[in-house]
């Protein structure tokens, strides 16, 4: 047993070996080192001698070889991931720097218009008052699912960089829109318990998230992995699920129906930052499709006639629960528009959703009753809009929409 004044430390080789000779160290008193205490020199040798610096250079080897373009895969990608450069998706580093020029806070619009039209008891009829309420309530629950998503399964399971990159800046978005609901839930004064339960409490809404929770569930699984034909179909089963659904036909119901009152002059701070958070959508859908695509091209074992069928299965089955939202929030007409223009506009929506990823349109002579959301909505108007309005996106208060 060693003395009071010596502590012997083990060699790293093993138990076998004598401890070299010089390694002692005086024991600190009890309960006395305070917290600036420094390591003597020779605690600091004995710790670096632990650190056999040949053996993981050997066993991780490749890792320290500079990656080729080649190399780089959407998915079970074994190339160093945090070697940004060569990209291989130039189209995802774009979407990153896109999205940072579309920057924006919740808190720099306005409300006291909003304020004052919620508390007059005239401002607005009640099925109006509804909707604006729906919409805060599911879409303050979609957007953290969204990014719970994003953050806890799909960052880890993409293996390219660039993606990743840009998935960073899609998790920021979505917080910034959460926030904008909460921002504007608070300052309407309204019932907080109400609106952020309503996926909890309201059939319509607790059926969508519920939807889109059960293919997060097994992705989202610390211990769940890629690697084989099964795993890597339930990851491009959640892709879909997101991408093509939540965010690209969930939204867009309750998305026309907010910018349909801005666009009758009520709730224009509302739907001002709906405005926003639709840009930012937009590019979204447009990024996710293009990763389900990739991962397609990379791997067209995975898109057999079986995920085919699961996928169009996903997209009609996703289109019929916001047709029965749009149903139960519009019971009447209201704000230019009924359930069945909105079932009509859905449908065009889900043509376009099952066509961008090669699966056709079943929606035989459905047609756009809303085209004015094509100039605030339409991936295809993308590129022109971030070319020519980029200098316009630096900040909420220089957006303009002309």
């Amino acid at each position: 047993m060693p003395s009071a004044s010596q502590t012997e430390v083990p060699a790293v080789s093993g138990p076998t070996e004598e401890p070299p000779a010089s390694v002692t160290v005086a024991p600190k008193p009890a309960l006395q080192a305070a917290p600036s205490a420094t390591v003597d020199a020779p605690t600091a040798t004995a710790v670096v001698e632990e650190l056999d610096a040949h053996r993981p250079i050997e066993a991780a080897r490749e890792s320290y070889e500079r990656v080729t373009v080649d190399q780089k895969a959407m998915i079970n990608c074994r190339a160093d991931l945090n070697q940004l450069v060569p990209f291989k998706y130039d189209w995802a580093w774009q979407k990153y720097l896109n999205g940072c020029a579309n920057h924006w806070m919740p808190q720099e619009i306005n409300m006291t218009a909003d304020i004052a039209l919620w508390k007059n008891p005239e401002g607005l009829s009640e099925d109006e008052r509804i909707i604006v309420k729906r919409s805060l309530g599911f879409f303050s629950t979609a957007d953290s699912l969204v990014a719970n998503n994003l953050v806890l399964a799909i960052y880890r399971l993409i293996t390219n960089p660039e993606c990743r990159q840009y998935l960073l800046r899609q998790a920021f978005e979505e917080a910034i829109h959460t926030h904008a609901y909460q921002y504007c839930i608070e300052s309407l004064g309204m019932d907080e318990g109400e609106i952020f339960n309503m996926y909890h409490e309201v059939p319509s809404v607790a059926r969508k998230a519920e939807w889109a929770l059960k293919y997060t569930r097994e992705i989202a699984d610390p211990a769940f992995a890629t690697g084989t034909p099964e795993t890597d179909q339930a990851l491009l089963k959640n892709l879909i699920a997101y991408y093509c659904v939540l965010e690209g036909i969930f939204f867009y119901c309750g998305f026309t129906q907010i910018l349909s009152m801005g666009r009758r002059n009520k709730m224009t701070a509302t739907a001002e930052q709906f405005q926003y958070i639709l840009r930012d959508e937009s590019m979204h859908v447009n990024f996710g499709i293009d990763v389900i695509n990739q991962i397609k091209l990379e791997n067209a074992h995975l898109w057999d006639q079986s995920m085919q069928d699961l996928a169009r299965d996903m997209i009609l089955e996703g289109t019929q629960l916001e047709i029965d939202y749009a149903r139960d929030t519009m019971p009447r007409g209201v704000l230019g528009m009924n359930a069945t223009m909105m079932a009509e506009y859905l449908q065009f929506i889900a043509n376009r959703r099952l066509a961008q990823i090669g699966l056709g349109e079943p929606f035989t002579g459905v047609k756009n009753p809303f085209p004015w959301m094509s100039e605030m909505m339409d991936l295809k108007k993308e590129k022109n809009f971030f070319e020519t309005r980029v200098v316009d996106y630096q900040g909420a208060a220089s957006l303009s929409w002309d």
